[in-house]
């Protein structure tokens, strides 16, 4: 069982998942700062000066902290926005790459003329 689990652990997609992890939560930290200390405030200055992590009511004995709330779903538009962006950017280098290292192999004379006997065969059953 541990040779099984030290195999699965050493896989190259496990560890990219965890490498990709990591990652993302430094990236999740590095944006949620973003969102607190720099663009909530700008926010909070464009609405009047409200600072949302603050808004509440009373209910009854309990206090409803609908401001943090508040925070919380900016945090998340702005991060998985920001996901996106670095995503879409990622892959369109990816493809360009790729498409760069695909350019289809040219044929030999003797490819070219085995393929049209192909053709010509595959016609003829019909």
């Amino acid at each position: 069982m541990l040779k099984e689990f030290k195999a699965f652990a050493m896989r190259g997609n496990v560890m990219d998942l965890a490498v990709g992890v990591i990652l993302g939560a430094a990236f999740g930290k590095i944006v949620s700062s973003l969102v607190a200390d720099v663009i909530m405030p700008l926010v909070g200055l464009l609405v009047g000066g409200i600072d949302f992590s603050g808004l509440s009511f009373t209910f009854g004995k309990a206090e409803v902290k609908y401001g943090i709330f508040i925070q919380t779903v900016v945090d998340f538009v702005i991060i998985s926005f920001s996901i996106f962006l670095f995503i879409k950017l990622f892959n369109k280098l990816y493809t360009k790459e790729k498409k760069e290292e695909e350019a289809p192999p040219s044929l030999t004379k003797e490819e070219e003329l085995l393929t049209e006997i192909r053709d010509l065969l595959k016609s003829g059953r019909q």
